[in-house]
């Protein structure tokens, strides 16, 4: 590989990866934010809830129709257009007076940000070579650990003296420059090679994604981005709120969250170094297996030292796992409906989304035990390893298909 290929290689994963950041920064926020807001406008559980669907709600959409899209129009102008969407909303909500203004806005984030992930992973595995594209994506997706870590501090150190506006604020100024640099970010060469071959419609090419030898990859890959969002945004968007509810201060729970998210980045760059080595399932299997076991943990744990280890066990085994599934799910689709397929299963993910943070809402508004709250996350979580294992076909380093 000559120094060019380095370069632009290098260059596609800090602008893909930027983008990525700002995104984690504002779901990572937006925990943080939704304990504020319980305090400030006097929220009840379930009103909570709804923050955090709500945002899903928009994710879901949005990776519907910019998934279909970036077929369409290519992944370079859908990439824009969602950072774009995203970065207007954030900026926009630090205005929001009351709960009904702010849930709107937060659906046009959600769109943003539902479109964007899954365009991006497969514009960069479309843009790499087969026995380095698991890991790359991966490291992709290692920006989301700097996002979390960056809201936290913002968290730590914003809110609690300058209060949540100022903090999305901060969110939503570094993704403009994002933009600027994304403005001249070249189109994947692997759409623009079947671009003026694919005839096929938006309803062919949904129709494509469930038919022939795609179904049983498809039917695989809803059952698996369902059980792990639903699972990651009921457990990850309470973690501040539940620790309060524990008996933590804010500002402590702000502090702890802080640890955990340090543990995302080993758990992001050993599963890049495991995709490559042991396979797509084995990353996927081992880190959501872990996943499962420190949920249960976590909810269960009764003293602050155990809250916190298990705490930063889900942290490193669940982002983990979130790598390769944004490594995995391009892989599983031709270059013709690779966004569409993406896209589907992002947004039917998107569904368990929703349905996390308002089961939890309402589960805690019903006093049922924190305990028991995120043993069902652990069920869920398991459903997805057995998708995999049953259902799931190894993709490591093969080359992807055009039609």
């Amino acid at each position: 590989m000559n120094d060019q290929t380095k370069l632009s290689k290098r260059k596609l994963l800090g602008i893909a990866g930027m983008g990525w950041m700002f995104d984690a920064m504002d779901v990572g926020l937006l925990s943080f934010i939704i304990a504020a807001l319980a305090v400030e406008w006097q929220l009840k559980p379930d009103q909570m809830a709804w923050i955090g669907s709500v945002n899903s709600i928009g994710m879901a959409v949005g990776a519907l129709i910019f998934g279909l899209m970036a077929d369409r129009i290519g992944r370079k102008n859908v990439f824009i257009i969602t950072l774009l969407l995203f970065s207007v909303g954030s900026g926009l909500s630090a205005l929001a007076w009351a709960l009904p203004v702010f849930l709107v806005l937060r659906f046009i984030i959600g769109m943003g940000l539902g479109g964007e992930l899954p365009v991006a992973s497969t514009l960069v595995s479309e843009s790499v070579k087969p026995h380095e594209r698991g890991r790359i994506v991966v490291l992709l997706e290692s920006f989301w650990a700097g996002g979390w870590l960056l809201a936290a501090l913002i968290a730590f150190f914003i809110i609690p003296r300058f209060g949540w506006q100022t903090a999305l604020v901060i969110s939503a100024l570094p993704a403009f420059y994002a933009l600027y640099l994304r403005w001249n970010l070249p189109d994947s060469k692997a759409f623009k090679a079947v671009q003026e071959k694919d005839q096929e419609t938006m309803l062919q090419k949904i129709a494509k994604v469930w038919g022939g030898k795609y179904k049983k990859r498809t039917a695989m890959l809803w059952i698996l981005w369902f059980s792990v969002v639903f699972s990651y945004y009921g457990m990850f968007l309470w973690l501040p709120s539940v620790m309060t509810m524990k008996g933590f201060t804010l500002i402590k729970s702000f502090e702890y969250v802080l640890i955990m998210t340090l543990a995302q980045l080993p758990g992001y760059f050993s599963a890049a170094w495991l995709i490559e080595k042991k396979g797509r399932k084995f990353v996927l299997i081992v880190y959501l297996s872990g996943t499962a076991l420190s949920a249960y943990f976590f909810g269960n744990a009764e003293t602050p030292a155990l809250l916190l280890a298990s705490g930063m066990f889900l942290s490193f085994f669940n982002l983990g796992a979130w790598g390769a599934l944004y490594a995995y799910t391009p892989e599983q689709y031709p270059t013709s409906i690779r966004g569409t397929g993406s896209g589907m299963a992002a947004s039917f993910g998107r569904i368990g989304g929703i349905l996390g943070p308002l089961l939890v809402g309402y589960l805690i508004k019903m006093n049922v035990e924190i305990g028991t709250i995120f043993t069902i996350f652990c069920f869920s979580i398991i459903i997805g390893v057995l998708s995999v294992a049953f259902l799931g076909r190894e993709t490591k380093q093969t080359e992807m298909e055009e039609f």
